[in-house]
């Protein structure tokens, strides 16, 4: 008897390898759902662009510090921070945490 058939018997390695399955399909969904939260009008030629990154709830310093490693935070709203400065090549990775529901350009006149 091999070494992998007596840990597929075991139910402690179905239950370990069962996390390790659904970490990875939450990973491979938050790369897949991350370039539909991008406005099209961010597809600009420009190679920084300024963006409002919307939550579905009110930013907290977590969230501000999260996202000050891809630009300049500008501010927040009740439920969005700006973010100014990002490189295109970053949106996805803006994009990508579950808590964001949107990335667009920055609403002027707020």
């Amino acid at each position: 008897m091999s070494i992998a058939s007596e840990a597929l018997r075991s139910s402690k390695a179905r239950v370990v390898l069962g996390a390790i399955a659904a970490w990875a399909l939450f990973q491979l969904w938050l790369t897949i759902a991350a370039p539909g939260k991008i406005s099209p009008e961010l597809t600009v030629t420009s190679e920084k662009v300024n963006v409002q990154i919307e939550l579905p709830f009110t930013p907290e310093r977590f969230h501000v510090l999260a996202f000050q490693q891809y630009g300049r935070v500008s501010g927040t709203d009740e439920h969005s921070i700006e973010l100014r400065g990002v490189k295109r090549t970053d949106l996805n990775a803006v994009a990508r945490p579950y808590w964001v529901t949107a990335v667009g350009p920055i609403k002027e006149g707020g």
